[in-house]
């Protein structure tokens, strides 16, 4: 019982540990055979669950022999996830099998609430057995539905404590770093499966009953909370509750003031015969808060204000912050999602697990494409085309972003030249909304001038709620800037019930709509102010509206949206492209530092949306030399810097000294160093894998005089290329570092 109970965690223990240190240490232990796995090291996934599943089927002897062995490799190859298993068997060992008793068959309850349980479950079953989507645009907008089973994918969920390190625009932070930056947190954080939320916290060592879970906005925080609940009620997860609440901080803005047993019971009316027995056994009770950035009320978890009283009425925010801080309902359970960024100005530390959602790996962005697709091989053919396309794969981390780039690409494959054609698939995130936007305008039922006014309509309310923070509108929001409600509008915007609300599909789409909108309906007044506004946000919240506002700048790009552009949208568009140049042209005078460097690459974003080449080389025509040294360059950051390069030819010398590449971005940046006569890569840590690019690199720049390699891993079996382009007659390498 206890090895199935860890089972999740010892694969990804396994597979994470070296594989020649467990194999030899098992070895060394009498467990023979087990050297044939060397060959599967390529492949860590399989060896780690062909092991673990030989050696459940050897017996009781060859677990043990298992256990000991991690527990000896603890010291020099110990991780956060290994250490939580061990701790967790040390000190709960005597009670554990007790406990997963508890979690598989639940409690015992009198008959009454019995009945009122079955009734409870059923209830939650009708809300959240299936997956909610729109549909792919074809015929119509309507919702289509699957069951988790055809839909869901595993998410990455990792400890945290990191979350107020996060700058304000979530997505353009962990959007362009998310690979490198998730590669590295798995080797110092504990990985958790959603069975575990309320399992031994190594961080807190002790068993969690306060656990927030933080998660960018589209990665998946509620979809995983309807999960916790649909697996609740077919008894295969926490049966140690008896019963499960759940309530999203958007519906609960409705109320002023408020007790604890009249939420529950306008949630669930059908539990007033029980429902003070129910609340009677707090130990027995999970309570899930959604969206706590989406709450209008103040959180002050470190407050002395706390009610203990479920009879009682109280503003929501104190009931919440009472129930955490175990003033009410001492014993129960409460599980919260927020994004990073309402938790960065809060104390949580009431909190005894903070897990952060971090989206999909590419397995699981595979995965997710099999699932979308119904035929193999267009799953097959839409993966490649995203897995080639640095700028789109980099953002499938995001579930919502797998759905989008899935839903565009599944009418880009699909249609014919006599159906509507779409002209291009997307190369930028600009052209994949914009084809996103116009494949849902095609079989709208609007007539068109009706549709173009209410593009505008909700392009002014997102372009509102960007430079003031709002993600969460309701009908007053949509009166004042005259959206009306239709078909077309359920297609970009998502509807909350109690009270109604209203947010966009994701927060991006929001950006896109701030930016399109300057297009749609253009004034040169308000351009100005919004261009003007960005300027001054320390938070930097009109990032992406800017990449956007720049990528529309693009006749090509512009052109999917024929029909529903402004007039004078070839003259918004110059006008954008004034303030760019302007804007390359202030950040030259800047004296240099970490931040005109960091000013420069985002400027390369901007051009790089913009896919306009003529404007990025009158606009780099003083440069001569680049420096990012000191700046983490991620693996999409060196896809920009490569279509600047490729673009404008002048460079003559790159400092990369110091900006955390890795191969990929090594491979990415390969291609187009032609015609440098200086370029450093001083210690990136680059592994033997690299020597295969800065082969390359050397082959194919005759330019190249002076090379800076230190402070790198530069040895195995691939050094032997490096040395080899290096001893050729054609290198021209006068200095090498």
């Amino acid at each position: 019982m206890t090895y199935e109970y860890f089972h999740e965690d010892l694969l990804y223990i396994v597979e994470n540990l070296r594989p020649k240190s467990i194999l030899n240490e098992m070895y060394s232990r009498n467990i023979k055979d087990v050297e044939k796995y060397l060959s599967l090291e390529h492949d860590r996934k399989t060896l780690a669950r062909t092991l673990l599943q030989e050696i459940f089927g050897r017996g009781r002897e060859a677990v043990i022999t298992l256990w000991v062995s991690l527990h000896a490799l603890r010291k020099d190859y110990g991780s956060p996830s290994l250490d939580a298993v061990l701790e967790e068997l040390g000190h709960r060992g005597n009670t554990l099998v007790e406990q997963i008793q508890l979690d598989e068959d639940g409690h015992q309850l009198f008959p009454e609430l019995k009945d009122i349980q079955n009734c409870h479950k059923k209830h939650l079953n009708e809300k959240t057995d299936k997956l909610i989507e729109n549909k792919p645009p074809k015929c119509n907008q309507e919702e289509e539905s699957f069951s988790f089973n055809k839909r869901y994918v595993n998410l990455i969920i990792v400890s945290t404590h990191h979350f107020w390190e996060r700058s304000e625009n979530e997505l353009k932070e962990t959007g362009a770093k998310h690979e490198e930056y998730l590669k590295k947190r798995l080797n110092v954080s504990q990985h958790i499966s959603p069975n575990k939320m309320f399992c031994w916290c190594h961080r807190s060592r002790l068993v969690p009953r306060m656990v927030m879970v933080v998660g960018v906005p589209g990665v998946g925080k509620t979809t995983l909370m309807q999960k916790i609940v649909y697996d609740w009620v077919k008894g295969d997860l926490y049966q140690r509750f008896s019963f499960v609440f759940f309530f999203k901080f958007r519906e609960l803005n409705r109320w002023d003031t408020v007790s604890l047993e009249t939420l529950i019971l306008h949630h669930y009316p059908y539990l007033w015969p029980q429902l003070e027995n129910i609340l009677q056994d707090p130990e027995k009770l999970l309570f899930i808060f959604d969206g706590l950035d989406e709450s209008n009320q103040t959180m002050d978890f470190t407050s002395r204000h706390l009610c203990s009283d479920p009879k009682q009425p109280e503003r929501c925010g104190h009931i919440v912050v009472s129930l955490v801080r175990k003033s009410l309902l001492n014993g129960c359970s409460v599980l919260m999602t927020s994004r990073p960024t309402r938790l960065a100005s809060m104390d949580c530390r009431v909190f005894q697990r903070m897990v952060e959602i971090s989206g999909f790996f590419t397995e699981e962005r595979k995965i997710y494409f099999e699932n979308f697709f119904r035929d193999p091989e267009l799953a097959e053919k839409a993966f490649t085309y995203v897995r080639q396309n640095d700028t789109l794969y980099t953002f499938c981390y995001l579930p919502s972003y797998c759905w989008i780039i899935c839903t565009v690409l599944s009418r880009s494959f699909q249609t014919t030249s006599s159906d509507q054609q779409v002209s291009l698939l997307p190369r930028t995130v600009t052209q994949l909304f914009a084809i996103f936007v116009a494949n849902i305008l095609s079989n709208h039922s609007l007539e068109k001038s009706g549709a173009q006014k209410l593009l505008q309509s909700i392009g002014w309310m997102a372009e509102h709620g960007v430079m003031n923070h709002t993600i969460i509108f309701d009908d007053r929001d949509l009166e004042s800037f005259y959206v009306t409600k239709s078909k077309l509008l359920s297609s970009f915007l998502m509807e909350s019930e109690e009270p109604v609300s209203y947010s966009f599909l994701h927060l991006t789409v929001q950006e896109f709509f701030s930016a399109f909108v300057h297009y749609a309906n253009y004034s040169p007044e308000k351009l100005q102010e919004s261009l003007k506004r960005t300027k001054y946000y320390p938070d930097e919240r009109g990032e992406i509206f800017l990449r956007f506002l720049c990528g529309l700048s693009d006749a090509t790009t512009r052109s999917l949206l024929t029909g529903y552009l402004d007039t004078q949208a070839a003259q918004a568009s110059r006008e954008v492209i004034m303030w760019l140049k302007n804007f390359i042209l202030e950040e030259h005078k800047w004296e240099e530092s970490k931040d005109k460097k960091q000013h420069i690459l985002k400027t390369f974003f901007y051009l790089f949306e913009s896919r306009n080449k003529v404007l990025v080389q009158e606009s780099l025509q003083l440069y001569t030399v680049f420096d990012f040294s000191g700046v983490h360059m991620s693996a999409l950051d060196c896809t920009v810097l490569a279509f600047i390069m490729k673009t404008y030819s002048n460079i003559e010398e790159l400092n990369l000294s110091e900006c955390s590449l890795d191969t990929e971005g090594l491979e990415r940046l390969s291609q187009v160093l032609h015609n440098l006569q200086y370029l450093s890569l001083s210690y990136n840590n680059l592994p033997d894998t690299s020597c295969i690019q800065l082969a390359f690199i050397i082959r194919n720049n005759p330019e190249l005089k002076k090379l800076d390699l230190s402070g790198n891993r530069l040895f195995g079996p691939h050094f032997s290329d490096l040395v080899e382009a290096l001893s050729s007659p054609d290198c021209r390498i006068e200095t090498l570092q």
